[in-house]
């Protein structure tokens, strides 16, 4: 039976994982953390769980072609209660609401109420939202592998799909903030700017909204924590090994070929490697020198990361009547790293079993922006601790200006920085996606190098924009890459 090492026990390598052991592999993943999960990860401080990656799960919907791959690698199963909120985001300014509802329909009738002089531009929005539910992330099969189970895509589903086709081009060569500004209404401006982030361009905005329309993009109970140890436990399961606290150094490359890793100091032998940490940060610290390829240096000088700091809140207070999902315009700002911001996120877990204690609540904020730089020198500077104390006192007083009942009832507090996240994931500058900006396409990096054999990546960073759907397919894919380089079946089922 021939020996795989995985890097990275995320979404991508739990997915490789499984699957590898499924086509007959000997699979060890190795995982510089004490948990399982990556980038989709949640933690527990004094009763209190924090989500701090899924917000919503693309392939929820037993509908999508996503949801097969979800139950295969055991990320949901017959017991996982799914929430679907709706709305699923609201927007306040000065009192007055906007919502983003699931319905088309609805959410048509309320953004015309809200700006009748939109009404031309809102309909368009709505027809073409339609058109984009019809369009689901393709699964199927590399050219030439032997697979027990072939996925393909329906004929009648790529016809279903032409409609949405022909808009794309329209919303990818604009950024969301430039789509905005199509709006009379400076209030509808602000909204769709605070979907997902000025700087994507405006598909990201349009698959969001198509992708809960259609019944998707639920959260599963328990949130990253729960459905990252089902996959581990269904890893485990079929004879495959975590090894955790275990950093791998190097990748050990001869004649061209991988043939294991270096971990703490030893080197450790393998047929085959899967690298599933950040790519953009392996290519230039797993290998003995930076990896060198045509794929290698574009993802180098194109890839923009996503980052943000992320705030925690433990409340002494039950905050079931806020909703679950909102921005909110405050007039006095929060500070973070030398910038102000006045329109405030929050994720209200109040209505989440075991998320705090009876009574209490759960509260995240993402304040986005690229603040790498600047959390490093005050690490440098001695200032890190100080300056995460004062930002969140900051925040802690810009929400009790917005809702009263949570002044003097935050009981704990927690402030994950991009430095975090990069001591955490061993990712580029601590981020977690990348910008899929003005006229940039989803288009694939490969899974495996040309120059090195036996070697195969995976994970959010080949597919830009990234996320969980992308680390789940790009998983399953090294995998068939692999079992056609050394002549096995690949196996998606047990």
């Amino acid at each position: 039976m021939k020996k795989v090492i995985i890097i990275g026990a995320g979404i991508a390598g739990l997915t490789a994982g499984v699957y590898a052991r499924q086509s007959g592999f000997d699979v060890v993943i190795y995982e510089a953390h004490s948990i399982p999960g990556g980038a989709s990860t949640s933690w527990k401080r004094k009763g209190y769980l924090f989500e701090g990656g899924m917000h919503w799960l693309t392939g929820s919907s037993p509908k999508t072609a996503l949801h097969k791959l979800w139950r295969e690698i055991g990320a949901l199963d017959d017991n996982t209660f799914i929430y679907n909120r709706d709305p699923f985001f609201t927007f306040e300014d000065k009192g007055k609401m906007a919502f983003l509802y699931r319905d088309i329909d609805k959410l048509q009738s309320h953004l015309i109420e809200l700006s009748p002089e939109d009404r031309k531009e809102i309909i368009c929005l709505c027809r073409d939202l339609k058109k984009f539910m019809k369009v689901d992330m393709p699964i199927t099969d590399i050219k030439n592998v032997k697979v027990k189970e072939k996925s393909a895509i329906p004929i009648s589903k790529l016809i279903s799909m032409i409609p949405a086709f022909f808009r794309m081009s329209f919303y990818s060569d604009q950024t969301v903030k430039e789509y905005a500004m199509r709006y009379k209404s400076p209030f509808l401006q602000d909204l769709f700017r605070n979907v997902v982030g000025d700087d994507n361009n405006a598909t990201s905005m349009l698959f969001t909204l198509s992708t809960l329309a259609k019944g998707d993009g639920g959260y599963p109970s328990g949130g990253s924590l729960a459905m990252t140890g089902r996959i581990a436990k269904r890893f485990e399961a079929l004879g495959g090994v975590i090894k955790y606290n275990s950093k791998v150094e190097k990748i050990i490359i001869k004649s061209d070929s991988a043939t294991g890793i270096v971990f703490n100091g030893t080197e450790v032998s393998a047929d085959a490697v899967i690298i599933t940490q950040d790519t953009l940060a392996a290519i230039d610290t797993l290998f003995a020198s930076p990896l060198k390829e045509p794929w290698a240096d574009k993802m180098r000088s194109e890839t923009k990361p996503m980052l943000n700091t992320f705030i925690c809140l433990g409340i002494k207070e039950d905050l079931s009547d806020i909703h679950e999902s909102m921005v909110f315009t405050s007039d006095t700002p929060v500070f973070c790293a030398g910038k102000q911001i006045k329109e405030i996120s929050i994720n209200n877990y109040a209505t989440y079993k075991g998320y705090a204690p009876n009574g209490c609540t759960a509260i995240t904020s993402i304040l986005p922006g690229d603040s790498y730089e600047w959390w490093k020198e005050q690490k440098i500077n001695g200032t890190y601790e100080s300056e995460k104390q004062k930002l969140v006192e900051n925040f802690i007083d810009v929400l009790a200006k917005k809702y009263p009942q949570t002044a003097g009832k935050v009981e704990v507090w927690d402030i994950a920085t991009p430095l975090t996240y990069e001591r955490y994931l061993s990712s580029y500058k601590g981020s977690w996606m990348s910008i899929m900006g003005k006229g940039v396409k989803m288009h694939p990096y490969p899974s495996k190098p040309e120059s090195i054999s036996n070697l195969y990546f995976a994970g959010h960073r080949l597919i830009i924009p990234g996320g969980l759907p992308v680390a789940l397919e790009t998983g399953r894919k090294s995998v068939q890459y692999l079992c056609r380089d050394t002549d096995m079946v690949f196996q998606g089922n047990v």
